[in-house]
């Protein structure tokens, strides 16, 4: 029989033992929960912030010291929650006090072609409904500026450029409704480099279609979106950053489904431009019975990495003081503002105004289209009065308005060719 050297032998104890543990370690399931390995105290509150990675709770200034040593900073929005814009108005002034002169914003909310609407607004040279009648914010993005008032005034004030990152809704629907390779040259022309193996991405995708019945070739739509939507967005977040001085800065604010577990943007930002960036997000853990309807019905998969690097708690809020609805469909017609549908019981009712009423002005604004009364009627309050001319059977008429809240019953959604308001 022949036998190893003492140091041979020492060496092959050493390997199947490794080898086996190995194997033992392969088999069994992580140790706690990899999107929480440190899962935050349970007497959350709101307000709270944690570092997920380590479980640490930290304050307000103890994490902006801290992210702003990144590059990029990512921010997951909810598109109606207040609170989510005050995290990134704040987020955006310790990044701009830090890095004076080398700081971008950029925003799902503006596309490319929205791009010269942004730059007149940073440089002054256009007032807020100006700006958001250049920038067709009504029919683009159509979720109340009030949301974003103060990020964008910021922007203004400090001369901090806003960069529209998003896709134009025309080619959103061509990619939507059409297969990549059966797209017209000039289309795919348009298209950024698009990755679709990433299995996270597509095990999200698969969950927000859940319960839906329309099957794989929706799937396979939604899919094609998603993904052109972070392309996209990534492309031009790179784009911004290579034709910039190599110290400048980005804050990028999207939907929390663009950012949260960083396969969105943020990996195809990385995979274009390797650089340092952080992740941060919110939860809401006081949910009113009036947001429940907002709330998503989905089960998110179980994904083996934390939703963001810093959580930050907030009730889900509503914008301050009740909108003000004139309680009409309006459609434009030959250059007029004409009224479709007068909602029973509203302001518009109890003044009497009727369908086919042409829009005229209120007080002194004059209406040349929908954008003119939706956006005055935006500066209105509940219980204010105003005047409204109109034009009826070829004869100019003066109603007298005072602005009540519309019923509940009748808070509903316009069709796409009407203006609700």
């Amino acid at each position: 029989m022949k036998f190893l050297p003492r140091q041979q032998l020492t060496r092959v104890i050493i390997f199947s033992l490794f080898f086996s543990l190995t194997a033992c370690n392969m088999s069994q399931r992580p140790i706690g929960n990899p999107q929480a390995p440190y899962p935050p105290s349970k007497s959350l509150a709101v307000g709270d912030i944690y570092h997920l990675p380590t479980g640490v709770k930290v304050t307000a200034g103890e994490m902006t010291g801290a992210i702003t040593d990144s590059r990029i900073i990512y921010v997951g929005e909810t598109h109606d929650n207040p609170a989510s814009q005050r995290l990134e108005l704040q987020i955006l002034k310790a990044m701009a006090e830090r890095y004076p002169g080398e700081v971008s914003l950029g925003m799902e909310m503006f596309n490319h072609e929205q791009q010269p609407a942004l730059n007149d607004w940073i440089t002054g040279k256009l007032s807020e409904k100006e700006f958001l009648k250049a920038a067709n914010w009504q029919n683009v993005w159509s979720q109340d500026f009030t949301y974003y008032r103060d990020l964008l005034q910021f922007a203004r004030d400090h001369r901090l450029p806003v960069i529209g990152l998003n896709i134009t809704k025309e080619l959103r629907r061509k990619v939507a409704m059409t297969p990549l390779d059966e797209l017209d040259a000039e289309t795919r022309a348009q298209l950024p480099a698009m990755d679709f193996d990433d299995r996270y991405q597509r095990a999200l995708t698969e969950a927000i279609y859940a319960d839906h019945s329309q099957g794989g070739k929706m799937l396979d739509s939604f899919l094609r979106v998603q993904t052109l939507w972070d392309e996209a967005m990534a492309e031009a977040i790179v784009k911004t950053l290579t034709e910039a001085d190599p110290g400048h800065r980005m804050v990028v604010v999207a939907g929390g489904n663009h950012i949260r577990y960083g396969f969105g943007i943020p990996r195809r930002v990385y995979r274009r431009l390797p650089t340092s960036y952080l992740l941060v997000g919110s939860r809401e853990l006081v949910i009113p019975k009036e947001k429940e309807k907002n709330l998503m019905n989905v089960v998110l998969p179980h994904f083996p990495m934390p939703p963001y690097d810093y959580m930050v708690y907030t009730e889900y809020e509503s914008l301050p003081g009740e909108r003000v609805k004139l309680g009409i469909l309006m459609q434009e017609e030959a250059n007029r503002v004409v009224v479709a549908t007068v909602v029973p019981e509203s302001t518009a009712d109890k003044a009497g105004l009727l369908a086919k009423d042409i829009l005229i002005a209120l007080d002194e604004v004059v209406i040349e289209e929908s954008f003119d009364l939706i956006y005055e009627l935006n500066q209105r309050v509940i219980g204010e009065r105003a005047t409204l001319t109109i034009e009826r059977d070829g004869m100019p008429l003066k109603l007298e308005l005072t602005f009540t809240p519309l019923a509940k019953s009748d808070r509903h959604g316009a069709p796409k060719e009407h203006n609700k308001q």
